[in-house]
């Protein structure tokens, strides 16, 4: 049963990940072509699927197998009855879902035939997912091994969760959409798990060019480790207790939709974190993880189970 207000938000058992972040419902429309300002067009029938940066990591790794559950906020409208569903069809502990505040966070999509889209986000509830909500769900927090968060949050409800952080629990920050870090946060991450574009956007005009440059500025922030996701020529990881960056290969792979590749390669990443692997040994893993997920159209509809992980 979903909690409806902070107080509900907690559960008695081990968890291998807690995802605390977003849960948005993606409307979709395709166009021929995307209007002008002023301009209507006629699009094709709207399609809603369940999204969000939180939501779909949590669906990401439950399907592959992880005790999972879900720090998040949707409103008591049909988004967030979808959104509940779909992590509970996938096999993710609802319990610390929090319902009310505002309405459900949407994402309003346009598609035209090149694939091109265009998106404008209403975070909703996503928005009132607040600090106190975390210190009220600190039994929750401390069942988990691993903590994933992301920023389609408030900045100051990461802050909270890496300061709430149980004994000995790893937090693996996805800083998508990027914005400027606090200390604390940086400090905190082990992983930070960032593409070439938010790399970029941390580091400013010192990012230099390779992606070893970027792991270096970025490790000098203060993360205890770094991963960076190279799309199909895989990702890079620095760890501090480990020496030089290593870069990790992704097998190659016909690329059908990358939406949502990320969310399941930072899923599958702080899974096997929690299961105690070694950062490049699970990144090896969570490149597959992300390939396989490019392979199907959609986010959560193309999210792997471990079986078919195993046979790519």
């Amino acid at each position: 049963m979903e909690a409806t207000d902070a107080s509900a938000a907690s559960t008695p058992s081990r968890h291998d990940l807690l995802v605390v972040g977003s849960a948005n419902a993606d409307l979709v429309v395709g166009v021929d072509r995307r209007p002008g300002p002023g301009e209507s067009v006629l699009g094709s029938d709207l399609v809603v699927h369940p999204g969000g940066k939180g939501a779909n990591q949590a669906v990401a790794a439950a399907r592959l197998g992880a005790r999972t559950a879900l720090l998040a906020r949707v409103g008591d409208d049909a988004h967030g009855r979808l959104l509940r569903a779909s992590q509970q069809e996938a096999g993710v502990d609802t319990g610390g879902v929090l319902v009310g505040g505002a309405p459900t966070g949407v994402a309003l999509i346009t598609v035209d035939p090149s694939g091109d889209n265009s998106i404008v986000v209403s975070p909703g509830a996503n928005a009132r997912l607040s600090p106190e909500d975390i210190r009220a769900a600190e039994p929750l927090l401390a069942s988990a091994r691993v903590v994933s968060v992301q920023l389609e949050i408030p900045l100051a409800t990461v802050a909270e969760t890496a300061r709430a952080l149980g004994p000995g629990a790893r937090l693996v920050l996805n800083p998508s959409p990027p914005a400027p870090l606090p200390d604390e946060v940086l400090a905190a991450c082990d992983p930070l798990v960032v593409n070439e574009h938010e790399a970029r956007y941390i580091l400013g005009e010192s990012a230099g060019s390779t992606p070893e440059s970027w792991a270096r500025g970025l490790i000098a922030l203060g993360p205890r480790s770094v991963v960076i996701t190279l799309g199909a020529d895989g990702a890079l990881v620095s760890d501090t207790r480990r020496g030089d960056p290593v870069r990790v290969p992704s097998p190659q792979v016909d690329a059908v939709d990358t939406t949502g590749a990320g969310d399941a390669f930072t899923a599958a990443l702080a899974w096997r974190l929690g299961l105690g692997e070694e950062l490049a040994e699970a990144a090896t893993f969570a490149v597959r993880v992300g390939a396989a997920a490019v392979t199907k159209e959609g986010a959560q509809a193309s999210f792997p189970t471990a079986e078919e992980v195993a046979a790519l």
